[in-house]
């Protein structure tokens, strides 16, 4: 396969400890119909197996990098992000899967829209096993994205793709461990436009919820809306926004603690179509067929 001197759009993943999920997520990339992109892999710490995986994903658009230190998703982001060479950048976690007409799609609509800087997709929520939970509901408008930013962005993280110039803008805070999409979005939502495509293109991995995550999370956003709510709101849409946190963070204490996890995981997502469930079990299939030939890789510093 020819590929670009310079990719059309870069990936941007960090991955610690992702040896399950790694092979599959880089394979997805493989499948992309658009294939002028690059994949910056950035290893935050890993100690199991992830390296040497990822490492026989051999594919010159691939750049993996490695330093041995556990530094965050969020400061890792940002380095891939100076490193990222292409004109729009999109995001991707370690144990999910895109779609083979993500990159594709999410380009031409960045390229039909020059005043949109971000935009999202569809995405399906399956668990390690291949099964279809549930669809997460997404907004396509940034009216809508934006309609309560107080209460949080509906715009999923690992759906991502924007403008180069738009990511620069906007770093990621790098003391932050969760939520820091959330933040960035609350810091920028009012100088930016996004925009969500309705077309389901990622599969975003998610086994169980996991309480401990949920409130870390809550806690982080409720920070934030503090810290950057009250210079542009009136104080009691700030509380109202964090009250909102603390209710949610009450109602999973409830769920997740009686043990009705699962019925608080459907309660999230809507129901899968008939038509996503006959895709999607087309793509779970290929994922467990073994990977393609191998060609030399393009860049590593592990």
């Amino acid at each position: 396969m020819a590929l670009p001197t310079t990719p059309v759009v870069s990936v941007i993943m960090s991955m610690r400890n992702a040896e399950a999920t790694i092979e599959q997520a880089v394979r997805s990339l493989q499948w992309q119909t658009l294939s002028e992109w690059e994949l910056i892999l950035i290893d935050d710490g890993s100690s199991d197996a992830s390296l040497e995986i990822a490492g026989r994903m051999r594919d010159p658009r691939i750049r993996m990098y490695c330093d041995g230190q556990r530094r965050g998703l969020a400061a890792r982001l940002n380095e891939a992000v100076a490193l990222a060479r292409g004109n729009f950048i999109a995001r991707m976690d370690a144990d999910d899967v895109c779609y083979p007409e993500r990159l594709t799609k999410q380009v031409a609509f960045l390229n039909r829209n020059p005043e949109i800087d971000l935009v999202g997709c569809g995405a399906t929520v399956f668990a390690n096993s291949g099964r279809l939970v549930g669809v997460l509901p997404v907004p396509t408008s940034h009216g809508e994205i934006v309609a309560n930013p107080h209460r949080g962005f509906p715009l999923p993280h690992p759906t991502w793709c924007g403008r180069v110039e738009w990511f620069r803008r906007h770093p990621y805070d790098d003391s932050l461990s969760r939520a820091q999409d959330q933040d960035l979005l609350l810091r920028c939502y009012s100088q930016s436009s996004f925009a969500s495509l309705p077309d389901i293109l990622l599969a975003y991995r998610q086994e169980r919820l996991e309480l401990r995550k949920m409130l870390k999370g809550r806690a982080t956003f409720v920070r934030t809306l503090w810290k950057h709510g009250r210079p542009q709101w009136p104080l009691t849409v700030v509380l109202g926004g964090i009250g909102a946190q603390v209710a949610l963070a009450a109602a999973d204490i409830v769920l997740l603690g009686l043990g009705f996890g699962t019925f608080a995981q459907r309660l999230r997502l809507e129901k899968v179509p008939e038509e996503a469930k006959a895709r999607w079990a087309r793509i779970w299939h290929g994922l467990q067929v073994s990977g393609q030939e191998s060609v030399p890789v393009a860049a590593s510093t592990c």
